[in-house]
This record gives structure tokens, C-alpha cells and sequence, in this order.
């Protein structure tokens, strides 16, 4: 890792990705481009890392994930992974360690973005969907091809799918096998913003810096709030936004916030 900010884990050696800091943002590079950047038992390794990384490092303030490569963002799992002698107790655990990753992305309370092109697709695409952004670079494809092995995507596939752009779109890249491309994705909520390839990371570091200069505290609470709402009744979900702005309000960030804006200055946010 790079840059000036410390970090917890530092006699972790990472094997497939690539991780630096630049600034408060922290960039995560998945790192087996000869193999379409598909998780191997490394990359397991290395995300169980990257959890504690993301959640305990206090100078993180957004997560921004890349590729390495210009074929795919992500193919999901590599072959040999399924080709084990598994028991599915032995399986479910593997797995999960993952689901953790992934978990955390859309849990920890800062923002995350997803900078995918090429092929996106089974882990790949449900990495991307665990982030709160989805930038996609215009020669993109979607998809799912678990169901061609007889399998399912079981890693957000169908659950965070089917929540992000409704059963019916879901059931036509799960249960057809159908690839879609970065406008049909972006038609569907499935991506929030498309770009050229070449402007790829430039979006996405652009989206990063832009989010970085906002308060921390009131993007994790809006963050938790959207999470939580979306899967729960209206009048619980206003009661979840009047508490987390109730915090807010009597927070040192806030009255900074007001300062700064009768002021006529940018403000210098402290996440107190």
C-alpha cells in the first residue's frame, strides 16, 4: 500500500489484488487480469484482509474498486474452484467468507464504487452490487452463467438482484442466461453511470474525491438508512431517518456545515 495514511494490517502481503491509499480513498485493484479477474483461494485471502482493512482504518472515506486488465472487470470464481471434492457444509463456509466481503462493502458506512468493464459477470457482477456506485465503461457486459454448470449465482446474484431491478429483470440474466450491455443496464438500475472505457477511472476517481469533501458521518447514516428502509415499512423508515438526524444535528460536523455555508467557504469536516 501507498500514500501517507496508516494502516492496520501492514505485514499482510496482498497476492491478487492491489491496494493503495490515495488521500482518504481507499483503491482496491483486483489483480489476475491472465485470468479474467476471477476469485481463487488468494483472492478469498486477500478480501478476508480487506475487511478488516475497510472497517478499522479511520482515514478510509470512500472505497473505490478497479480491475487490472482490459478484458473484464470480474468472471466470477475461477473453474477450479467449483471442481473441489466438497462437502456443502465445507462449502458454505468457503463461500461465506466472500458473502463477508461483500457484506461489509454494503454495510460499512462509507461509500463505495465499482469502476467495471468487458465482461462483469456471476462474482464479478455481484461484487459490483455490493457497492453503492456502479460505473460502467461503455463496452460492458452483464450476466450470469452459474445456471450453464448447474448452479445459481450465490453471492447476491439472486437476493441483491432481485431487490436492485425487480424479479422479472432478474429472472431474464439469472434463469435465460441472458448478457445485457452497459445501456440496458444502466435502463435497468442495475449500473448508475456509463462512460466511455478511456474515462473510466477518471469517473470513478472524480465520483471519489467529490464524496470525500462531504461529511462523513451524515453519508454513513444516510447510507445505513437507505440500506435498512428499502426492506422495511414507511413509518419505521421514518423513524429510522428522524433518529440518525437527531445525532446528526448536535454534532460538531453540522454546526461546521452552517458555519462554513454563511460563511461562504468550504468546510472542513472532522467526522465528530
Amino acid at each position: 500500500m501507498t500514500g501517507d495514511n496508516p494502516v492496520l494490517n501492514p505485514g499482510y502481503q496482498y497476492k491478487a489484488v492491489k491496494v493503495a491509499m490515495r488521500g482518504p480513498v481507499f483503491e482496491i485493484t483486483l489483480n489476475r487480469p491472465e485470468r479474467l479477474n476471477t476469485f481463487n483461494a488468494e483472492m478469498q485471502r486477500d478480501f478476508t484482509a480487506l475487511q478488516l482493512e475497510i472497517e478499522r482504518n479511520p482515514e478510509i472515506r470512500c472505497v473505490a474498486i478497479f480491475a487490472a486488465g482490459d478484458r473484464a472487470f470480474g468472471a466470477g470464481a475461477d473453474l477450479s474452484w467449483f471442481e473441489h471434492d466438497w462437502t456443502a457444509s465445507r462449502f458454505r463456509t468457503e463461500y461465506r467468507w466472500i458473502h463477508d466481503f461483500f457484506d461489509v462493502l454494503e454495510r460499512v458506512e462509507v461509500p463505495v464504487i465499482a469502476a467495471v468493464f468487458g465482461t462483469c459477470a456471476c462474482g464479478g457482477l455481484e461484487l459490483a452490487m455490493a457497492a453503492d456506485f456502479r460505473i460502467a465503461a461503455d463496452d460492458t457486459r452483464f450476466g450470469f452463467t452459474e445456471g450453464n454448470i448447474n448452479l445459481v449465482p450465490g453471492s447476491g446474484g439472486c437476493s441483491r438482484l432481485a431487490r436492485m431491478i425487480g424479479p422479472g429483470w432478474a429472472k431474464e440474466l439469472v434463469l435465460a442466461g441472458e448478457f445485457i450491455d452497459a445501456a440496458r443496464a444502466l435502463h435497468i438500475g442495475l449500473v448508475t453511470r456509463v462512460v466511455a472505457k478511456d474515462k473510466l477511472a477518471d469517473e470513478a476517481r472524480t465520483l471519489a474525491d467529490k464524496l470525500v469533501k462531504k461529511a462523513p458521518q451524515a453519508l454513513g447514516a444516510a447510507k445505513a438508512v437507505i440500506n435498512a428502509a428499502h426492506t422495511m415499512d414507511p413509518t419505521t423508515g421514518r423513524i429510522l431517518e428522524r433518529m440518525a438526524q437527531s445525532a446528526l444535528i448536535v454534532s460538531q460536523d453540522h454546526k461546521e456545515g452552517v458555519k462554513a455555508f454563511r460563511e461562504k467557504r468550504p468546510p472542513q469536516y472532522k467526522g465528530r
